[in-house]
């Protein structure tokens, strides 16, 4: 048998595993709650399940598997494989690499989920054949990853490029990492529930009540979509001032570290792609130096629920060269 990769997309919902070959071709998918609630042993355990799963299921034998990649939430040492911590996951100072690695025989290379993702769109997705990259994925909450001379930036510490929590305005609302004023509290799902709310309790009539009035929800894209192309006043406003926002973020990183291309993705990007790259690129101009614009291509992504399994595959070999 050629040589088989598994990639794992392991979230604080669900762990995502795929088999690819050599030609980077997906040959099957296997899904399994993670029930972080269970515990690190538990948690760890599923993974396993997963892999082990996928290789029974093709047939891959120990030698045949050439190695596993990775991406899952939190701050995580890519040289070790340690997650440092993950919030929403049983783990800190985890060194799930070597654990892997020592059940599967095999290397294990593991980054952070949003920057693993960034990585599938610049090997394998919307990113392909530039070398200066900007992620950025909307969603619950915004994260994103960061493409410098070819190489995925991670910073000193591997905390680098959290693009969610840039500061838009120092007297803006509370974020959930305790900082007041940053992109995801302005432009986030998390954000855009609140808006709605905020609208509706000051008596605006909006589609989405009946979404809006279950307590600690936060909305899904999917409802989000059908608001505003229905027209719904309150859901457009919230959604061009989400979006607003967002533009003067992208704005700030063109500004930085001057992309050849910016890619946006996440749920809230994939539900409504047409109107978020139209408000994106009418405000953007705002925010960027015009020459350092005119350089910068801004595009959706590609890839949708598979980049970090492509991220994955992108990590084994631009990490181990296969």
């Amino acid at each position: 048998m050629a040589d088989r990769f598994i990639c794992l997309d392991i979230g604080g919902t669900k762990i995502l595993g795929a088999v690819m070959n050599e030609k980077n071709e997906i040959l099957l998918r296997v899904k399994k709650k993670t029930r972080p609630e269970s515990g690190q042993e538990a948690v760890d355990g599923r993974i396993r399940k997963v892999i082990h799963e996928l290789m029974s299921a093709c047939g891959i034998d120990r030698k045949d598997l050439r190695a596993i990649g990775a991406g899952a939430p939190g701050v995580i040492d890519m040289k070790s494989g340690n997650v440092l911590f993950a919030p929403n996951m049983p783990w800190k100072n985890h060194a799930l690499g070597r654990i892997m690695e020592e059940e599967f025989q095999v290397p294990f290379v593991v980054g952070n989920d949003v920057n693993v993702g960034v990585l599938g769109e610049w090997k394998y997705g919307a990113a392909r054949g530039f070398s200066h990259v900007v992620g950025i994925f909307v969603g619950t909450g915004i994260g994103g990853g960061i493409i410098i001379d070819g190489k995925l930036f991670t910073g000193s510490g591997f905390y680098g490029a959290e693009i969610g929590h840039m500061i838009i305005n120092t007297e803006g609302p509370l974020c959930n990492c305790g900082q007041r004023g940053c992109l995801e509290a302005y432009a986030s799902k998390v954000a855009i529930t609140r808006e709605l709310k905020a609208g509706m309790d000051m008596g605006m009539p909006t589609v989405l009540a009946d979404v809006l009035g279950e307590k600690g929800s936060v909305i899904k894209s999917g409802d989000l979509k059908k608001a505003v192309l229905r027209g719904d006043r309150l859901a457009v406003s919230t959604f061009q001032r989400a979006l607003y926002y967002l533009a003067a973020g992208i704005g700030n990183l063109v500004n930085i570290f001057n992309p050849q291309i910016v890619i946006l993705g996440g749920g809230v990007v994939e539900a409504l792609e047409e109107d978020v790259l139209s408000l994106v690129k009418s405000n953007i101009g705002r925010f960027a130096w015009p020459h350092m614009l005119e350089q910068t291509q801004i595009r959706a992504a590609q890839l949708k629920d598979d980049a970090v399994l492509y991220g994955a595959r992108a990590l084994i070999s631009e990490t181990l060269g296969y």
